[in-house]
């Protein structure tokens, strides 16, 4: 059976890859690798192997099995989980991190690997093309608090192709925007400052029967994409017979703020009014283009706003896959 490696396994999207290649029947041996000491979720699966191990420390790369078919790396520091400012953490583990688990795939013999960048490197576009291509040349600011981060998931991308050319390792890379999933941490940071994650934030209100606000223009498009989706894609990658590949990850189909917070009240809340506020800031607007998966992979989402959201309402009650998280 083929090794495959998980890095980050133990984070919210690592955990979703895991469960759907085991409810895909996948046939892979799964190498879980994370940060945390003990990741109980999977305990009960045969198929998989926990190794907790720091990224940035080349000596623990020791304890992993050699001989593998593919590397997915989940595994970075992003804003979101940084609480205040602190830019060498990047560096170490976005680019000494990657620069390790590289290595790491070349000695184990990795046929693939599929690594995820941020669309942090193209999103100021979507102001003026809402349509985000996979080909765009990269155009970010240098005045920010996340710029180092962008640098660091753009370097990381490079040191991938560096690696496909020197080593012939089969590299895929997939641009995330943000991946929508039930997960029991509902905050993030923002400036460094802990903040309740939006559409939280918007569901709790929903629940409560609170006026849902809807910000500057309600006719701004976001591409909506589901966790569930986001794996099919990766999944689709480990059994494609090509030597490298470039994706977007979304829907391809923009959702209007309006419908968003419609879908919202819809799933989870008891009709609660809705009021616009045409004097309160633009939320950011983007539909990412799926092409190149379309017609590389054979990606098609499964999954519509409303269809999401229900599955999401159904992940949220049953908590399963956080259950190691009391």
């Amino acid at each position: 059976m083929r090794r495959v490696v998980v890095f980050g396994a133990s984070g919210d999207v690592g955990r979703y890859f895991i469960d759907y290649l085991l409810t895909q029947k996948a046939e892979y041996q799964i190498i879980a690798v994370g940060h945390r000491k003990s990741f109980s979720i999977f305990k009960d699966c045969p198929s998989i192997q926990y190794y907790p191990i720091d990224i940035t420390q080349k000596s623990e790369f020791n304890y992993l099995p050699k001989d593998i078919f593919a590397v997915v790396d989940f595994a970075g520091l992003m804003p979101a989980r940084m609480k205040g400012y602190y830019p060498q953490r990047y560096i170490d583990v976005n680019i000494t991190g990657t620069l390790n688990i590289l290595d790491y795939a070349r000695d184990a013999h990795a046929d693939h690997f599929l690594f995820m960048q941020s669309f942090g490197d193209i999103k100021d576009y979507g102001e003026k093309e809402v349509l985000l291509t996979a080909n765009m040349p990269r155009k970010f600011q240098f005045d920010t608090d996340y710029t180092v981060y962008v640098m660091t998931k753009n370097f990381a991308v490079d040191l991938l192709e560096n690696y496909h050319q020197l080593y012939g390792i089969k590299n895929f890379v997939f641009r995330l925007p943000t991946i929508y999933l039930y997960s029991k941490q509902d905050k993030f940071y923002l400036d460094g400052k802990e903040r309740q994650i939006g559409y939280r934030r918007l569901i709790d209100m929903a629940k409560n029967g609170d006026v849902m606000q809807v910000w500057g223009d309600p006719y701004r498009v976001k591409d909506m994409i589901y966790v569930k989706d986001f794996c099919q894609m990766l999944l689709k990658a480990l059994c494609v017979n090509r030597s490298h590949g470039y994706y977007n990850v979304g829907t391809g189909i923009g959702t209007t703020l309006i419908d968003q917070i419609k879908g919202i009240v819809q799933v989870f809340g008891h009709d609660n009014k809705i009021e616009l506020r045409p004097d309160m800031p633009n939320a950011p607007q983007y539909i990412m283009d799926i092409t190149p998966a379309r017609l590389e992979l054979g990606y098609a989402p499964q999954y519509d706003y409303i269809s999401m959201l229900q599955d999401f309402k159904r992940e949220m009650n049953a908590n399963r896959l956080y259950q190691d998280e009391g």
